[in-house]
């Protein structure tokens, strides 16, 4: 049985006001070793892909709300996969694979040192079955909409992350054991800033 781990609700009210949030938003590639807490990456994956409404439609936008991002979580304690309708993780391993995921990416020393690394892939074939071959362009603006999320409200919790594109696909997939479909196509490195 997959051990799974509930995340507290996400704290929505409060917090900074998206003219703060762009204001603040840098690319910030050094961080301290501090762990991020439950409650932000709550609302980080949230922000991501969470489940905004009783009809299941998420924070960012889809293409017939078909919604083909899978969102994979790395941290110094395992890698998970999230689960935006139950709002959970489910646990695939427990191992660290910072170092692992550095490599696949060009060794790129944020990737390495940030707390959590969260990994966005594409299933194509949930976009694809209704708009063929446009499938490619609606999962590619899907996935700047999600990670954008995840920046703005990573830079609205005082945290510091990068969007990372540069890394060997193939790699990816491997490192983490992803399904042959799900297709890695963004990390994004969160963590404390160093500065």
């Amino acid at each position: 049985m997959t051990e799974r781990i509930d995340l507290p609700p996400p704290a929505v009210a409060g917090g900074a006001s998206l003219t703060d949030a762009l204001s603040r938003r840098r690319s910030v590639r050094e961080y301290v070793r501090t762990p991020l807490d439950m409650a932000d990456i709550s609302l980080l994956l949230w922000a991501a892909q969470g489940v905004t409404s009783s009809a299941g439609q998420r924070s960012a936008p889809s293409a017939g709300a078909l919604y083909p991002l899978e969102v994979y979580l790395v941290t110094g304690r395992g890698r998970y996969h999230y689960d935006p309708y139950r709002h959970r993780l489910e646990v695939l391993g427990k191992e660290d694979l910072r170092r692992e995921l550095s490599r696949a990416a060009n060794s790129q020393q944020a990737v390495e040192e940030a707390a959590a690394i969260f990994v966005f892939a594409a299933v194509y074939s949930r976009t694809r079955r209704k708009y063929g071959d446009r499938a490619e362009r609606y999962v590619k603006f899907e996935v700047g909409h999600a990670a954008q999320n995840l920046l703005l409200q990573a830079a609205s919790l005082g945290l510091g992350a990068v969007p990372v594109g540069a890394f060997d696909d193939g790699q990816v997939q491997a490192i983490l054991g992803l399904p042959g479909d799900h297709e890695p196509l963004y990390l994004v490195p969160v963590g404390h800033p160093a500065k």
